[in-house]
């Protein structure tokens, strides 16, 4: 009797365990929701070859993962660590109509030829709405408040710090926080559930979720001790002057306005830093000459001695002076000159 309940047991769940384990990930990325895209086939994982790879594909790979709506469809190239040489590509040709629940429902072929890892697919997807700053002027500004269980509540202010903040501003796409309050006045305070408290961040968390708190909707808290949050505006850079987008003179906002970075410093590694943050590909590491070509630009020189690692997503995770110092002239703007994609 009890071998006939374990083995109609086994057949019962079997398939339940197998579909909820997901077959896609992303890696390299800034969060889980963009990165390159890898697939497991028969118990090894490997990554996706970008023959034909298009936006509905993303958009399942999205489905997949519980993100949000496709953003776009970046080189797998760009993301690091780059794929290890012994790493296989698994399948290519992808074609998704865009309802699939999985990408391998998706017409594929697993008959590989001619497609070398400078051409692994990846995925950008929004990250699901879970937290956001509320009744401020702008979206980086305002009452800290999650969802969960499909409904918005507040943060008490018990155990909060800086570093929970910039978890928050980083999570929301927005710039460092450069404030938090640990109470609202009447007319900023929320009403409704206080979801969280007793929140301890390190400040490397992906997500406010991912910090250890106390359990969802257990606490002594008042909406007197909701918590308020400002961030600086989003980092945003572009390339200008040049024929296309994805060459030119750099320039970066800041507090509302564009402004050049000074070169000293600079070297390729910069370079690959901006090139991926736009989407564009390999930097060509152009001579001085071709530098120059650009011209100088005008108005603020908002960064100097910028030293990067490489493995920053975003230029403003570099390390630089405080914003507006610097020993420049226009003469010594940076140029960043990376292949289209």
């Amino acid at each position: 009797m009890i071998l006939l309940f374990s083995l109609i047991f086994a057949i019962c769940t079997r398939p339940v365990l197998l579909e909820s384990l997901s077959r896609v990930r992303l890696v390299g990325g800034p969060h889980r929701c963009e990165g390159r895209v890898e697939v497991e086939l028969r118990g090894h994982w490997g990554t996706v070859c970008d023959d034909g790879w298009d936006i509905q594909d993303v958009a399942v790979v999205c489905r997949e993962l519980g993100c949000g709506a496709a953003n776009g469809t970046p080189s797998g190239f760009l993301y690091e660590p780059s794929t290890e040489k012994e790493q296989k590509t698994l399948i290519q040709e992808v074609n998704c109509n865009g309802i699939e629940d999985t990408l391998l429902q998706c017409k594929h072929s697993e008959d590989v030829f001619d497609c070398g890892h400078d051409e692994d697919a990846a995925a950008l997807c929004e990250i699901p709405e879970s937290v956001r700053l509320a009744g401020g002027l702008g979206r980086c500004k305002g009452r800290v408040e999650v969802k969960h269980q499909g409904k918005w509540g507040t943060v008490c202010n018990a155990g909060w710090n800086l570093s929970a903040a910039k978890v928050v501003c980083r999570q929301l796409g927005c710039g460092k926080a450069i404030l938090t309050q640990r109470f609202c006045n009447k007319a900023t305070q929320g009403q409704g559930t206080i979801w969280l408290s007793h929140v301890s961040c390190s400040g490397q968390e992906v997500s406010l979720q991912d910090c250890p708190s106390g359990n969802w909707g257990k606490n002594n808290c008042t909406h007197e001790e909701d918590t308020w949050v400002e961030c600086e505006d989003p980092f945003d850079l572009r390339l200008v002057g040049g024929d296309i987008r994805c060459s030119g003179r750099l320039e970066v906002l800041h507090r509302g306005v564009w402004g050049s970075v000074c070169d000293d410093g600079w070297g390729e590694t910069e370079d690959r830093v901006v090139c991926k943050q736009l989407g564009c590909e390999e930097s060509l590491s152009p001579s001085v000459k071709a530098r120059r070509s650009f011209g100088p630009g005008v108005g603020p020189i908002w960064l100097d001695d910028v030293h990067c690692s490489g493995k920053e997503q975003s230029l403003e995770q570099c390390q630089h002076r405080f914003w507006g110092y610097h020993n420049c002239d226009h003469k010594e703007d940076v140029t960043v000159i990376c292949s289209e994609p």
